[in-house]
């Protein structure tokens, strides 16, 4: 029994499994690398055990070079020829396995941008052996040829699609296998008690502990401390991948539209001096201090007869609902004349959404005089006050913004995650940590204890595709583009 969970685990360590590759990921891809279309160039990977065999025939080298023969790493100039035609002069980068990006021999074609040329250089080499990479395939056969986890996988997707300094930072942290060597640290230690736990159950009869309980705890103990960290970084990390959504609301005509234009310092939104004009959401994304904020412009919130200013007054309050930020917005002349109408809006918001925070904004203050904006400071808490139209007091709301958000994981290069699949197992396996804690404390035999941390280990695994399904891989790489 015991022999039998050795190898078992040491072949979930090793990831023996993967020898069992299909047949389908040991022939020769090819895929443009660069986004279709015309530009000064466009690359053409090509990767495969017989990739650079394959691509000697149809590169005659300036230099007389015999490509077959060249060494891993290397950059040759010459000609891609089709019966005699050249297509076009390239680059030819060879890259052998097994120290490339897929794990196997890999040739990056440099030809120039027209789609017409690498099309044609495309159609040659599936006319000699090469089949067409499905989405993601070259990142697939790195995971399934031991070069990067499923974790660094799914981040060379977000690093792709990274659009701001911070989803950038969290990405190539996690592509360099920050997270990963966490979990995997975890995993392992958890793993070497698994077998000692297993171990017992081969001598129960003789009643006899090869894991020593006490440290058996103090490893759970820092185990549920790293899962719950790391649980609790997915509220930043999430928002930070996908941007921050601020809502501005208010009544009609009190500058929202102008407010955005201004933060975008652009004309976005229409603005005019007739009330209702905004009869539906006008949404646009800026970078403040490396984070993504994307703000939202709301139909001015009123009591009307119009149907569709009413289903736009709808959709303000479904974006709140959506939205990690509000900015409430009022006309500084009017709060002068009814503040108490205004007061109690605000204090209404804040009760209707206590979680999220209310950041509220007195505009049009070139308006009013100096002892008038001090009383507006004092009646509200935190009131930030601006002139949209001058754009007075937006650089200092943009501040505001970015203070609102915790940054200091990202600062402290604490790991963040950004996964919701990698939550879930989070989630799940400090469930089962906590499982075996209980049944530590109630001295729970042997036997159920080792069941829960068979099942911890699963999701362990789960995270950095020690344990993987098909439909799990196909669902990941799906998402990915063709030639990455």
């Amino acid at each position: 029994m015991y022999l039998f969970v050795a190898i078992l685990l040491k072949m979930l360590q090793t990831r023996s499994y993967l020898y069992f590759c299909p047949m389908q990921y040991q022939d020769t891809i090819i895929a443009l690398a660069t986004p279709s279309g015309t530009g000064a160039i466009g690359v053409i990977r090509v990767s495969g055990n017989n990739a650079i065999a394959l691509t000697a025939p149809f590169f005659r080298s300036i230099h007389g070079k015999d490509l077959k023969k060249q060494k891993t790493h290397t950059i040759h100039l010459g000609h891609i020829i089709d019966n005699d035609k050249v297509l076009d002069e390239v680059l030819v980068s060879v890259f052998k396995g097994p120290n490339s990006y897929t794990g196997e021999d890999v040739v990056e074609i440099s030809c120039h941008g027209s789609n017409y040329i690498q099309q044609q250089v495309i159609q040659l080499f599936l006319r000699n052996g090469c089949r067409t990479a499905e989405a993601g395939e070259f990142t697939l056969r790195a995971f399934l040829n031991g070069k990067i986890d499923l974790s660094q996988a799914e981040a060379v997707a977000d690093l792709i699609a990274s659009d701001n300094e911070a989803s950038h930072q969290i990405a190539m942290r996690q592509m360099r296998g920050g997270f990963s060597n966490e979990i995997k640290k975890l995993r392992q230690e958890l793993l070497d008690f698994a077998s000692l736990i297993e171990l017992e159950l081969d001598f129960s009869e003789e009643d006899v502990e090869f894991a020593n309980r006490s440290q058996f705890k103090e490893l759970l103990s820092k185990i549920e401390i790293v899962l719950k960290r790391l649980i609790d970084s997915f509220a930043v990390g999430n928002v930070i991948k996908n941007g921050i959504p601020v809502t501005i609301v208010g009544e009609p005509n009190v500058g929202k539209s102008t407010l955005l234009n201004s933060l975008l310092n652009e004309e976005r939104a229409l603005v005019s001096d007739i009330a209702g004009t905004t009869r539906d959401t006008v949404e646009d994304e800026i970078t403040i201090n490396g984070i993504g904020f994307r703000f939202i412009d709301t139909a001015g919130i009123r009591d009307t007869d119009n149907i569709i200013e009413e289903m736009g007054i709808k959709r303000t309050f479904d974006k709140i609902e959506k939205s990690n930020v509000i900015l409430y917005m009022f006309d500084a002349q009017k709060y002068i004349l009814n503040s108490a109408l205004f007061k109690n809006e605000i204090t209404q918001i804040k009760n209707k959404y206590p979680l999220k925070p209310l950041i509220a904004i007195a505009n049009k203050i070139d308006t009013l005089e100096l002892h008038i904006l001090e009383k507006l400071k004092t009646d509200i808490e935190g009131l930030h006050l601006i002139s949209a139209k001058e754009n007075n007091g937006t650089e200092e709301l943009k501040n505001k913004l970015k203070n609102l958000i915790d940054t200091g994981a990202l600062k402290n290069n604490e790991t963040i995650i950004t996964n919701t699949r990698h939550y879930n197992s989070l989630l799940k396996a400090l469930e089962e940590i906590k499982k075996i804690i209980l049944g530590l404390e109630n001295q729970v035999s042997s036997d159920l204890i080792a069941i829960d941390i068979r099942q911890a280990l699963h999701y362990f695994g789960e995270i950095t595709g020690e344990i993987s399904s098909d439909d799990l891989l196909g669902n990941i790489f799906a998402n990915f583009c063709i030639g990455k």
